[in-house]
Order: C-alpha cells, then sequence, then structure tokens
C-alpha cells in the first residue's frame, strides 16, 4: 500500500513537472527582441540579466527535494523497534521555554510522557528549561531548570542559547557523554512513530545528531494561512532534510530546532555559546559548526506534531528572525566558507525573495529575449515548489481526511492560492528585516487563552 502510493507520488510529481515546463515553453514569447545591450546600455542588461538569473539560486535546494521526494518513502508506516527498549541509551527530552505559557508546558510534559511510555521507553526524563519558573508539579522523570538572571555566558550567548549553554553548565548538567538528548520546542507533540525513531538512532549510534519531521496541521487549526503555507516545510523536511541527513550526513541547507536528536558528549563539546550572532538561528549556527567540526548526521525516522504561527504577525516576525539569524550564519567567520556556501544560496533565495517576485509583474514590460534553457530551469523550479505545497497538504492531511477527497482537494487548491500571500508575507519580512531592529529574539503566541498558571 505505502509503495503504491510512493509510485503515484511519483508519477505525478514527474507529470507535473514535465506539463508545467511543455506549457511554460509554449506560451512564452519567441518573437525576436532588440538585445537587451541596444535597449538598456551595457550596465543596464548587465543587471537584467543578473536579476533574472536570481531563482537559479535555490536550485540546488530543488534538486535535494527532488532527489528526497523520489527515492525515499514519504508516506508514514509504524516504524519498528530493532533492539528492546529496556536495553537503550538514557534520553533526555529536553524543552526550553521563556515560561510565558506555563498550562501548555504542563499539558505537553503529560501527553509526551505517555507517548514515551506508551511506545515502551524506559531510560528517559524531561527537562524544562525557562527563564521563568513554572512551578511544575513533583513528576518522577520531570526536572525543571531555571535559567538565573544573573547568568552571562563567556561568549555573550542569547537567548535559547545561553539557555541550551546553562545546561551544560557543571553544576547544572546531570547527564553523562553516552547520554542523548532531544531538544523540543514548548508545543512539541510526539508521536509514538517519532519515538521509536529516536530509540532506533540512539541504538544504532553511527552518528552524533539527526533529525527528523514535523507536521503542522494537527488538532485545531487557528490560522489556516499560516498552516497552508507551513505544508510546504513538511515537504521540505521530506525532501531536502533527508537528502542532506541521509545521503551525505550533513546538514548542509541548515536545519530546525526541534526535534533535534544529539550525542551529549558532542553537544557539549560543540557547545552552544557562540556569541551574540550565533543566538538568532542557534540551531543552524550550532549544526554547521558541529559539520566544520566532522559530525556525522542522519535522518531519524518518525514525525512529531507541532501548530503554526497564529496569527500574521507572528508569521511575518518569524520568517523575519529566520532571515537574520541564516544570514549570520552565512557570514560567520567562525565557519570555514565551504561550510557556508549551500546555505548561502538558501538564504540569498530568501533575501532575493521582493526581486524574483517583481519578475512576474514587470518581466513581459521589458522585452526580455527568450533563453529556452533559463526559461526550463525556472519553469522546472517552480513546478517543484508548487507540487510541494499541494504534496505537503496530501502529507499533513492524509490522516484526518484520508476518505474526503473532495475536502483534501479544497485544501490542496488552498495550498496554491497561499504561495502568492507566503511570497508576498516573506518579501515583506525582507524589508522588515532591512529597516527593522536587529538581533531580536519574537517569540510567537502559543496558545489561543490568556496566559495563566495553572
Amino acid at each position: 500500500n505505502y509503495e503504491m502510493k510512493h509510485i503515484l507520488h511519483c508519477f505525478a510529481l514527474y507529470s507535473f513537472i514535465a506539463i508545467f515546463i511543455y506549457f511554460s515553453i509554449q506560451t512564452s514569447s519567441s518573437e525576436v527582441e532588440i538585445s537587451l545591450f541596444e535597449r538598456y546600455g551595457t550596465f543596464g542588461a548587465i543587471l537584467l540579466y543578473v536579476w533574472r538569473f536570481l531563482p537559479v539560486l535555490i536550485l540546488p535546494q530543488c534538486l535535494f527535494h527532488l532527489v528526497g521526494l523520489t527515492f525515499f518513502n514519504p508516506f508514514k508506516k509504524k516504524i519498528s523497534l530493532k533492539a528492546v527498549p529496556l536495553l537503550s541509551p538514557f534520553v533526555c527530552f529536553r524543552v526550553v521555554t521563556r515560561g510565558l505559557y506555563p498550562r501548555l508546558v504542563k499539558e505537553n510534559i503529560i501527553l509526551n510522557m505517555e507517548t514515551c511510555k506508551n511506545a515502551g521507553m524506559a531510560n528517559f526524563m524531561f527537562e524544562i528549561v525557562t527563564d521563568n519558573r513554572l512551578n511544575l508539579p513533583a513528576m518522577q522523570l520531570v526536572r525543571e531548570i531555571v535559567v538565573p538572571p544573573s547568568y552571562e555566558t563567556k561568549s555573550g550567548a542569547l537567548f535559547k542559547a545561553r539557555a541550551l549553554q546553562y545546561c551544560l553548565e557543571e553544576e547544572v548538567n546531570r547527564l553523562q557523554d553516552s547520554d542523548w538528548v532531544v531538544h523540543l520546542d514548548e508545543e512539541t507533540l510526539l508521536t509514538t512513530n517519532s519515538v521509536c525513531g529516536i530509540l532506533n538512532f540512539v541504538e544504532d549510534g553511527k552518528h552524533q545528531f539527526g533529525q527528523g519531521v514535523i507536521t503542522y496541521a494537527n488538532g485545531e487549526i487557528v490560522n489556516w494561512f499560516a498552516t497552508l503555507s507551513d505544508t510546504y516545510r513538511v515537504s521540505d523536511d521530506l525532501g531536502k532534510l533527508r537528502t542532506q541527513l541521509s545521503i551525505f550526513h550533513k546538514p548542509l541547507f541548515g536545519w530546525k530546532g526541534s526535534f533535534v536528536v544529539s550525542k551529549y558528549g558532542a553537544e557539549r563539546t560543540i557547545s552552544w555559546d557562540h556569541g551574540p550572532d550565533g543566538s538568532i538561528a542557534e540551531d543552524t549556527f550550532f549544526a554547521l559548526i558541529a559539520q566544520q567540526a566532522g559530525y556525522s548526521f542522519n535522518y531519524v525516522e518518525g514525525e512529531m506534531l507541532e501548530k503554526s504561527p497564529f496569527t500574521i504577525i507572528d508569521f511575518l516576525q518569524q520568517r523575519k528572525r529566520w532571515l537574520e539569524g541564516l544570514l549570520l550564519c552565512v557570514h560567520a567567520r567562525e565557519i570555514r566558507l565551504p561550510h557556508r556556501i549551500p546555505l548561502a544560496s538558501a538564504v540569498y533565495t530568501f533575501l532575493f525573495a521582493p526581486l524574483m517576485f517583481l519578475q512576474v509583474l514587470l518581466l513581459p514590460y521589458l522585452h526580455f529575449p527568450r533563453v529556452l534553457p533559463l526559461e526550463m530551469i525556472i519553469a522546472f523550479l517552480a513546478a517543484i515548489n508548487i507540487y510541494m505545497h499541494v504534496f505537503g497538504v496530501c502529507v499533513s492531511f492524509n490522516k484526518k481526511y484520508r476518505k474526503n477527497f473532495l475536502l483534501l482537494f479544497v485544501y490542496c487548491i488552498g495550498s496554491c492560492i497561499t504561495i502568492l500571500f507566503t511570497v508576498f508575507i516573506e518579501s515583506a519580512a525582507v524589508f522588515l528585516y532591512l529597516f527593522g531592529p536587529k538581533k531580536t529574539f519574537y517569540i510567537v503566541q502559543k496558545e489561543t487563552t490568556p496566559l495563566i498558571d495553572v
């Protein structure tokens, strides 16, 4: 059943790409135009050609997507344990929070502990690292760590990186180098599959770091725009992330800050103490430093559950923080250039999003000469990105609406409609980064109810 789904998905993917390229070429202008150098001069023509070639920056990512979605079956299946959980290494689930949503944290601890026990996990604990005391009820296997306001790292790390570094201090840490840490956000929910995937990963022990898929269409959906937009991120995990970790065993294009599995000894060696510049996108900065140090990465089977931002403002601010943090990673002198180049192609695609968006509006009026190979590449890039939005919907909503094909089709259409809005919002995030405050860590809303203690 899962194999047949994968075959049908691959057929749909390649058919859509081929059809999209064919019609893009057929509808493009074939009239002989005056040379851009004659029309706009040398300097103007060079600028226009550079502008026209900007979309090619995303080509490496799209090739990784194509490999991941083709050679790995992305459809959910029950993950079997490869060893007895009782004999597995010790695992610490570490949740970092500002302490603004105590009820959410407490409820998710209970749910996640039940999931671990139902999966047969035995050697584990949860650590809740918070800036503000949560007053968690006394629970076995749960430890609350409050980061003192006076605590400073050696390099001046900030925000989440500061809290994570505090956990590595000798007087705070209780883990051995042979133990494992699983980093979660405060809203992250485990699944039985992800717990089994983690157990298999740590039992295998061949790689020091790993990561898996996160989906965002679970439970009550607060903001449909953000959720449908984030379906692309699900496809991104199944495509680019899986390819880079499963084949190259390196986080070439970076990774997320949640569903991170790390060998404690390796994490302690790398540390989270990389200064203010390494504190905005601390996850990717950490990953690139670890890659540079020669550590090995792999893909972790299973999926975890999170929610998309609740408001458009949160969605905008989230993207702005990502852009700023990733640019700091790309420009970091601590990371050697070869380890930054793949990420740079992705980040500059984001940075130049407004200019690429303008191509859709202005290109017909500039009498740009037809360059068939370039048009085919751009058509391929557009096709695979559109397909990833639709495929992300199918993966995210498959379990909930697998018997209601009409509603699933409506959501697929909705995800296509949101593409333009997403491009607009992410373009706005670029301007917010360029002209807004720098080195801030915006916390998105995590609950729809007022913040109260329980």
